[in-house]
């Protein structure tokens, strides 16, 4: 456990003279040129272009690895290493694009090749053994179509894809959400869902509570998970009807009915359910905007005993650090949603003191890119 950062304001000499002067001169074409060729700064210069190319180019290597899962081709390449003339009949392309392909997956580090034959590399391997990788790969087409024009993003314009595939979105459907609706999205969070869990599980010790409470569980994926880590609890997973009924059927599939049922409801209008002496939020606090979040702190610290705990695990801003996951990709993933944000330790802090919790703990994960865990007691 850390002391939680406190967000800081732009320093105040940022903005001054030198500042203006380092901008001038590193935007001035004469000093790229010389940079460029001067032998103490020609590595510095090469390095920040190498960077600024990546960015332009990012959505291209996105691509390629889209192209590499939908192909399949990290589960063709898992037992030997393959020419592009062998495999691009199992694919479906021509050699040629095959080859075109798979030079690319090794210019990104997806494949290694040699005497003509490609092999996966470690991170190439590393997606067959990460199915929520794969299925959120799979699913970010979605999320493409809805960044290709990010001005008209960022200025309300665009009627995007996400804010209707994630159903629960502005509230609109709640107890009457179909099955159809509720499928799709509750199976991607329920595959993507076992990273989060391990990285919550390691960095909050489960075992010493009873009763686990999780708002939003969807199919249950994470209760599943942290049953099997501490025996001795039980679980309660609380998320809108269709997709409790779809928790049930998984908490049975599982053999853990006897030890964890699901409730329909949502969190906006229905009580929550009580009995719990620890309360989950994964992946829930960004959906949503921050009226809603703190409306729900609030029906969370009431529904707790003295002494219980809430957990919140997601991915978060770095405030006055930005970092690429929580605040460029998850910042524009959630405008696409066309609800929630990402919020700071700092920021779920006071959101969390201001419903009356205390004793505020960060617990670091040994990957925050993927989540950050927060903890906090109910006096």
């Amino acid at each position: 456990m850390v002391a939680l950062p406190q967000d800081r304001g732009t320093p105040p000499r940022q903005g001054g003279w030198f500042y203006r002067w380092r901008t001038a001169k590193i935007a001035d074409p004469a000093f790229q040129e010389w940079a460029a060729r001067f032998p103490l700064t020609r590595p510095f210069v090469r390095k920040q272009a190498e960077a600024l190319y990546d960015l332009v180019a990012g959505f291209v290597y996105s691509q390629v690895l889209h192209a590499f899962v939908e192909l399949d081709i990290p589960r063709r390449l898992m037992t030997r290493p393959r020419s592009a003339d062998a495999l691009a009949p199992e694919i479906g392309l021509t050699p040629e694009a095959t080859r075109r392909l798979l030079q690319a997956a090794v210019a990104i580090g997806l494949c290694r090749v040699r005497h003509g034959k490609y092999r996966l590399s470690q991170m190439g391997a590393a997606l067959i053994g990460a199915p929520g990788v794969i299925e959120m790969i799979r699913h970010h087409p979605q999320f493409y179509q809805d960044v290709a024009d990010p001005v008209a993003l960022l200025r309300g314009e665009v009627d995007t894809n996400l804010s209707k595939y994630w159903g629960y979105v502005g509230g609109a459907q709640t107890h009457d959400m179909q099955e159809d609706i509720a499928a799709p999205y509750s199976a991607l969070m329920a595959v993507s869902q076992a990273m989060v869990a391990a990285e919550t599980r390691a960095a909050y010790p489960m075992d010493r509570h009873k009763v686990l409470l999780d708002i939003g569980g969807g199919e249950g994926a994470f209760v599943s998970a942290m049953l099997a880590y501490a025996p001795d609890l039980r679980g309660i997973v609380f998320d809108l009807p269709a997709v409790a009924e779809r928790a049930t059927a998984r908490l049975e599939r599982e053999g853990l009915s006897r030890r964890a049922e699901a409730t329909g409801g949502s969190f906006l209008t229905d009580p929550i359910p009580q009995g719990a002496d620890l309360i989950s939020l994964i992946r829930v606090c960004y959906d949503h905007q921050d009226d809603v979040v703190r409306a729900l702190l609030r029906k969370i610290r009431k529904a707790l005993p003295p002494g219980g705990r809430l957990l919140i695990s997601e991915p978060m801003s770095g405030g006055d650090r930005p970092t690429r996951p929580g605040d460029a990709y998850f910042g524009f993933y959630t405008a696409a949603m066309s609800t929630g944000r990402p919020r700071s330790l700092a920021e779920h802090a006071a959101n969390l003191e201001e419903a009356g919790f205390s004793d505020v703990k960060a617990h670091p994960t040994a990957q925050p890119f993927i989540t950050q865990v927060i903890s906090a007691r109910a006096d």
